[in-house]
């Protein structure tokens, strides 16, 4: 079963309140998504850790609803 793209932005940004979360449906299947997540809580976190985190967002949910996540992380700037 897909993963609704608004509930993928909702567990993102309850894990991460204040994330700008930008995804798009790389193939229109609900299975396939992109992300770009900004968030100050990666200050200081390494690409691995700033991923990490994302992932436990969606609690297990990876690999299961959701096939593949192309994921971009970053901090605000400044």
């Amino acid at each position: 079963m897909p993963m609704d793209l608004g509930e993928l932005e909702r567990m993102i940004k309850q894990a991460l309140p204040d994330a700008t979360v930008t995804i798009e449906d790389l193939r229109g299947d609900g299975d396939h998504y992109a992300a770009h997540v900004v968030s100050s809580a990666f200050a200081g976190k390494s690409r691995v850790q700033q991923h990490q985190m994302v992932y436990q967002a969606l609690q297990g949910r990876m690999g299961n609803e959701l096939h593949a996540l192309a994921l971009q992380t970053s901090v605000p700037e400044a």
